[in-house]
């Protein structure tokens, strides 16, 4: 399928041509001392654009810093971009989000919920803001990433600590050249923007083909690059996950797969011909556990054959049994769009969209129920109200819930809901807690630095395994899967009175996981570090290996008995979904630390 025609850009902004304006509107901001958005509107309103409109907070900071050096204006560009930062919550949770998506290609499956726009990757519709970009960029990952840093830096957003999000349907089945480009396009974009390089020209011409020698240069670029990927998200299906494209997205340098679990009943997945059952989700999500991986999931409640009742159970079993446990979570409910074949099941009176009242019902649950080490990251798809034919279209839905949740004297415990954001935290001391639960390889401790309000100020998750990895690097290792400080994103070595970054808390997470894995008797501390966080850990002790990170721990006690479990005959060892004998190219994988 070709790729959609870029659209045409609109002209670049000139500060320049509107100099007097801007260098007087720059001029009164950096003599107010104590700016709101009226008093900001007021200024705007006495030096309008062309005599006519107003300027937007981007085209400021771009006067800003065009004029700058020769002004000499007494305010910082920091203190001036703090003022007028646009949407601060893109960044209060620490990093900066870069949603790229992979071009359309044929998806294995044929779920009838899924939307079916011929320009758009499965499951993904032209209005939505992520896939708007996306066919302005033609799909090209340089193009998209570049751009994306660009918008986010204009409105005064810092990028040196990007997350890749990379969407389209099922990464798992698109071509192995173009995954391994897609990533390394996305990374150049990164070490390109952070030099001060712009290769678009080039990039719009380029073929989206590489091989795992073109990767591995862009990486070690990226470990010191001033934009720098710390944290790669890959989306997938359960049934096509193996050992071998666990490895796989491994080496890619992933640390987040988002897989889709949609439902826990076998029963309705076969109603909605998702095309596997609740055994292939136990075993990807085994095999992404032993490797390390967060695992955010995604389910959909209001799917044909289901009830608000039976999602309300549904739910409840994705944290009552130890083989689910999702990291992070995204809630959303069936909404029917035209090109879905869900479209003839509501003709015919066989699927109905819950009402309001039980739509609200069923996600304050989900919010209520939902342990303090999972993080529910949306509750609703972004779709269009104009595309959806029936079902809810209210985008504030969590916000419904919560209110329904005070309102009954309830409260949620998971972590979106706790963030600081933007809270100050000099003078607030912080308390660390441990919730211990069990997952499907051993035992997992989830750590955390909470305010005395509970209010989440960083952690880390720690796994304990009782069984070896199918990962020799990591085979029998504890493991970090992840460590992340809350606040709004501060730039890499920056400090600032108050916040929570670059103050010691991940250091201090990293030193009481290492004592809780020396304590349960490993010898062996590995991290699994996304390409920009390596000059982190290496700084805190750790050595690299092929794929992992690691720690050696001394004087480690004696190994605490451990229960045996029967395996399970659909092991992921005895069985491969795709067919896979062996993970390709093993000796590319293994290998012990270096």
């Amino acid at each position: 399928m070709p790729n959609a025609r870029p659209r045409r850009s609109p002209p670049a902004f000139d500060p320049e041509r509107h100099g007097r304006d801007l260098v007087a509107i720059v001029g009164e901001i950096a003599e107010s001392r104590d700016l709101d958005a009226r008093a900001l509107d007021r200024i705007l309103k006495r030096h309008p654009k062309d005599g006519c409109g107003l300027f937007s907070r981007s085209e400021l900071i771009a006067g800003f810093r065009h004029f700058a050096r020769e002004r000499g204006w007494r305010v910082g560009e920091h203190a001036f971009v703090e003022s007028l930062r646009l949407r601060p919550v893109r960044t209060q949770s620490g990093v900066t989000p870069v949603t790229v998506l992979t071009k359309p290609h044929p998806c294995p499956g044929r779920c009838i919920f899924c939307p079916n726009d011929a320009r758009m990757p499965k499951s993904y519709l032209a209005d939505e803001p992520g896939a708007q970009r996306a066919e302005d960029n033609g799909f090209d990952p340089y193009l998209q990433t570049w751009n994306r840093l660009a918008a986010f830096r204009s409105i005064g957003h810092p990028v040196d600590k990007v997350e890749l999000i990379v969407l389209g349907g099922t990464w798992s089945v698109y071509p192995e050249p173009y995954r391994i480009a897609f990533v390394k396009r996305c990374i150049d974009a990164l070490n390109d923007f952070g030099s001060g390089l712009d290769g678009r020209a080039a990039a719009r011409s380029s073929p989206v083909r590489a091989s795992w020698s073109d990767l591995e240069p862009a990486q070690r670029r990226n470990e010191a690059a001033a934009c720098r990927c710390v944290g790669l998200s890959l989306e997938t299906r359960p049934d096509h996950l193996c050992e071998a494209e666990v490895l796989c997205i491994r080496r890619l340098g992933a640390t987040k797969v988002q897989i889709g679990i949609q439902s826990l009943s076998d029963r309705v997945l076969a109603l909605n011909r998702r095309g596997h059952d609740v055994a292939a989700t136990r075993r990807a999500l085994r095999l992404l556990r032993e490797a390390g991986f967060k695992i955010h999931g995604h389910w959909m409640p209001n799917l044909h054959g289901s009830s608000p009742t039976d999602d309300v159970a549904d739910f409840a079993r994705l944290f009552s049994d130890r083989d689910f446990r999702p990291d992070e979570l995204k809630i959303y409910p069936c909404s029917l769009v035209e090109s879905a074949d869900l479209m003839a099941y509501h003709a015919r009176g066989e699927w109905r969209p819950y009402t309001r009242e039980e739509l609200v019902g069923v996600v304050a649950a989900c919010l209520r129920d939902a342990p303090r080490y999972c993080r529910l990251t949306r509750v609703i798809r972004d779709f269009s109200a104009d595309d959806i034919v029936a079902g809810s279209r209210t985008g504030n839905l969590r916000e419904v819930a919560e209110r329904r949740l005070r309102e009954g004297g309830e409260s949620c415990r998971e972590i979106r809901g706790r963030e600081i954001r933007s809270q100050p935290l000099g003078g607030v001391e912080l308390r660390l807690v441990a919730t211990d639960y069990e997952t499907s390889v051993g035992d997992e401790v989830f750590l955390e630095f909470v305010t005395p309000e509970d209010r989440i100020a960083a952690f880390l998750r720690l796994s304990l395994p009782r069984e070896p990895s199918f990962v020799e690097e990591i085979r029998r290792s504890a493991l970090v899967r992840e460590v992340h400080v809350y606040g709004a994103s501060l730039a890499i070595g920056r400090r600032q009175p108050g916040r929570a970054q670059h103050r010691g808390l991940g250091r201090a997470l990293v030193e009481a996981a290492r004592s809780r894995a020396r304590a349960a008797g490993f010898a062996n501390l590995a991290v699994i570090s996304a390409v920009g966080t390596r000059a982190y850990y290496r700084a805190l002790g750790f050595r690299d290996g092929a794929l992992y990170q690691h720690l050696r721990l001394c004087g480690t006690r004696a190994p605490r008995p451990r229960r045996e479990r029967p395996r399970r005959p659909s092991s992921p060892r005895e069985s491969c979904p795709r067919g896979c004998a062996s993970p390709a190219d093993p000796g590319a994988f293994a290998g012990s630390p270096a």
